[in-house]
């Protein structure tokens, strides 16, 4: 019974965070799941906003991706393909665009 009714106490405590949640762009969900503590619901969706415009959708998970595992950031960065380079100057034009509209 007490297991239930903290089950049921969390589900009713998270339920207004779902929806926010579920309709983020993938960068904003990454940024709201990352433990950052600057990471609050509005810069989040800033971040997003700037990235719905510069980046493809492909781009702005891979860029989620890096929230996860910083180190795939740092590889990318430091590769020698073509393709890779061509994603990291987007990657870096949309974090100073992202820097200048959300700070």
């Amino acid at each position: 019974m007490r297991k239930t009714l903290l089950a049921a106490s969390l589900a009713i405590l998270a339920a207004p965070l779902l929806p926010a949640i579920a309709n983020a762009g993938p960068i904003e969900s990454a940024c709201l799941r990352s433990d950052r503590q600057q990471a609050t619901r509005a810069l989040c969706r800033c971040i997003d906003s700037v990235a719905q415009r510069t980046l493809t959708r492909s781009e702005q998970r891979r860029a989620a991706s890096f929230f996860r595992d910083p180190q795939l950031a740092q590889d990318v960065r430091m590769s020698k393909s073509d393709r890779d380079n061509a994603f990291w100057a987007r990657y870096r034009a949309f974090g100073e665009a992202a820097e200048r509209s959300c700070s």
